[in-house]
């Protein structure tokens, strides 16, 4: 009888998996999202040929078949698909979070401290990555995020889903303003062409920075990192199997509409049409508002696969591995890409096309799985992760919120 109660009660809660017990789908998701990642952010370091689109998309035009066809398939699946998805990913990890610190007897006051440290944490790590090593960033983007959106994880659904909601319509409206204007002023937003030493890239980086969060909220990031909060209200990660059903749909709603939305922009840009800059700044922003659809589309993909897939499997536990530590890897990814392709390092940047570059990206991204399952099969968290709860939990006891590989 006491089993069955405290059975019932544990429903009542709401409560995570016990602690220590890893979910698969997410660090599937995380693995696999680091490849596309790379992909997107490889062609930002190439320089010395001409480029096809825009704003935060820009890819070298196609000098041969194969290479139009890399830069159509990347704009389709690739390019404001990757970023969206990680924020689902955040936005789930953060509610998870939040559910064990006060299933546990941690007050809000003390939630919402830990909170804004990790967010804060973020953004220092951001700093290192974009300012330090000269990579292009998102870990300061989620860290200014989670400081915006750490108070609705407090308030109800009924508060989320108005929030979600008045977002969503800011931005639907927003978006094509914006970008019809950057499409008429006609300048990327990356170019390390004039890049001759490392100090012009610190200095570069650093001026930009402090701004970069917010020109990267133009790509409306709060979004999907709220529907990762719902998601994980509603445990579409956790208990997958009872939402078997609206996962399905979530896939195929949101895939195809992403690659609907996508389309006008991968044909325009990766065959180098000319249009209208009116009409190249709303296809680009029906293209970055699709792409959310598109990363909570692959975010329930994996919801969906995690269950259907042999955890065992060398290639499953491999990808997991690299999930596990996505904030080591995510800034070795970038740190490599740094070193082949910046003209200050190797300088590769210069040499290759769209072609080369993709081959390269998976090149680095076998080698952190690689380096990952190494770490697994020893037993040891991402350096980056030991390095960041110790900051996090510097002041504080070991928390027992503290999991294996973090």
């Amino acid at each position: 009888m006491k089993k069955v109660s405290v059975d019932i009660e544990s429903k009542r809660l709401n409560t995570p998996p016990p602690v220590g017990e890893r979910i698969l789908s997410p660090d599937l998701a995380r693995g696999t999202m680091l490849l596309l990642i790379l992909l997107a952010h490889a062609p930002l370091l190439l320089f010395g040929t001409s480029a096809t689109g825009f704003a935060l998309i820009i890819r070298p035009e196609g000098a041969t078949t194969l290479d139009k066809i890399i830069n159509f398939v990347s704009y389709l699946v690739v390019d404001n698909r990757a970023r969206p998805m990680f924020a689902v990913l955040f936005g789930f990890g953060m509610a998870l979070i939040v559910e064990r610190q006060l299933t546990k007897g941690q007050t809000v006051k003390g939630t919402k401290r830990l909170l804004h440290r990790r967010a804060w944490l973020l953004i220092l790590f951001g700093f290192v990555n974009s300012v330090i090593i000269g990579g292009h960033d998102i870990l300061a983007i989620y860290g200014t995020g989670a400081l915006l959106l750490g108070w609705l994880l407090f308030r109800s659904d009924h508060a989320m889903n108005w929030t979600l909601l008045a977002l969503t319509f800011f931005f639907v409206f927003l978006m094509p303003i914006v970008w019809v204007y950057f499409a008429h002023a006609g300048e990327p937003f990356y170019n390390i062409t004039a890049m001759t030493s490392y100090m012009d890239i610190v200095q570069d980086r650093f001026s930009s920075f402090f701004l970069t969060p917010i020109a990267h909220f133009l790509m409306p990031i709060l979004i999907p990192i709220i529907a990762g909060v719902w998601a994980a209200r509603k445990k579409l990660f956790t208990e997958p199997e009872r939402h078997r059903q609206l996962l399905l749909s979530i896939a195929v709603a949101g895939i195809t509409l992403s690659f609907i939305g996508a389309l006008p922009y991968a044909i325009s840009s990766a065959f180098a049409l000319d249009i209208h800059p009116t009409i190249g700044g709303v296809v680009y922003a029906v293209h970055m508002l699709t792409g959310l659809a598109g990363g909570c589309g692959y975010a329930a993909i994996f919801a969906l696969l995690g269950p259907a897939l042999n955890p065992n499997k060398l290639a499953i536990r491999a990808i997991a591995a690299l999930g596990k530590r996505s904030l080591t890897f995510y800034i070795y990814n970038e740190a490599m890409l740094v070193l082949l392709l910046s003209p200050v390092a190797l300088g590769l940047g210069g040499l290759l096309n769209s072609t080369g570059i993709t081959i390269l990206a998976i090149i680095i991204w076998l080698s952190a799985v690689c380096l990952a399952f190494m770490l697994e099969k020893r037993a040891l968290s991402g350096p980056l992760e030991t390095v960041f709860r110790r900051m996090i939990y510097s002041n504080r006891k070991k928390p027992a919120l503290q999991q294996k590989h973090g």
